[in-house]
């Protein structure tokens, strides 16, 4: 959950102004918290707020908290359908094949003891939203991965499951994605991508720093890579007490009962 947050911070400040290279200043004043980082923590205390019951149960939360806190901060930059369901009185999903369904799951790779579960659950926090296959499909992927990495897997077992699973094409490097890669907020146009950054890093911060080098929806797509680095190399504490300075207080009280809760 932190390092989709801390690749949303860190990405902030070059989602219209890509750099095309790893050699930036890791935070920067400019950097901020958008609505990828708002959408983890609601989905992430409706998941937890809901642990065990049932998916109509769940649904119902994640509606609840997703709205409480996206007019909570009405300015992190949503999506135009996305913005108009948060002030929708009876909100409907609208088929969205999105990356919001992909940059905001990661918890649900983390708060379930089977693989099935987690599967399950990445779909409800899609479905709300964004119920077209690929968006579902963009959720469902990256908790797996998240799942299995947190729990022993290697990265190319990881990717050999994702790949086998999901469809997802592998074949292109970073170095090959990079000199054309723009703009694109689908699901199948920066979930694969964004993985990539981590199947080619060695460490947290070099896999954030590779995620942002691609350019396009830079803080998404560090978001999703995030989320997986942190399931398997961890966060630095440098960096974990650096992420907190841009959290509020009730975003960081989440955290602190995720960090309880999960397996």
């Amino acid at each position: 959950m932190l390092g989709a947050i801390a690749g949303d911070i860190i990405g902030s400040i070059y989602e219209h102004n890509p750099i095309k290279t790893t050699d930036f200043p890791l935070f920067q004043e400019s950097c901020r918290f958008t609505d990828d980082t708002v959408m983890t923590v609601a989905v992430a205390r409706a998941l937890m707020e809901q642990d065990g019951k049932s998916r109509h149960d769940v649904t119902r939360a994640l509606i609840r908290e997703m709205q409480y806190w996206g007019n909570k901060y009405p300015h992190a930059g949503y999506g135009g359908r996305f913005s108009e369901w948060l002030h929708t009185e009876r909100p409907l999903p609208y088929n969205s094949w999105g990356n919001g369904s992909a940059m905001r799951v990661s918890a649900a790779g983390w708060l379930y003891e089977t693989l099935e579960q987690t599967l399950s659950h990445a779909q409800w926090t899609a479905e709300v939203t964004h119920n077209h296959p690929e968006g579902i499909k963009g959720a469902q992927a990256v908790a797996a991965a998240i799942y299995l990495l947190r729990s022993g897997k290697s990265g190319e077992e990881t990717k050999v499951y994702i790949r086998g699973v999901f469809g997802y094409d592998f074949r292109k490097t970073l170095g090959e994605i990079r000199p054309a890669y723009g703009f694109d907020v689908s699901c199948q146009g920066s979930v694969p991508q964004a993985m990539t950054a981590f199947f080619e890093s060695s460490g947290f911060e070099d896999c954030l720093r590779k995620a942002v080098s691609l350019g396009g929806d830079s803080d998404t797509v560090a978001a999703i890579a995030g989320s997986l680095a942190e399931a398997y190399y961890g966060i630095p504490e440098e960096i974990q007490r650096k992420v907190h300075t841009y959290m509020d207080e009730e975003m960081i009280e989440v955290y602190r009962k995720f960090l309880e809760m999960r397996r």
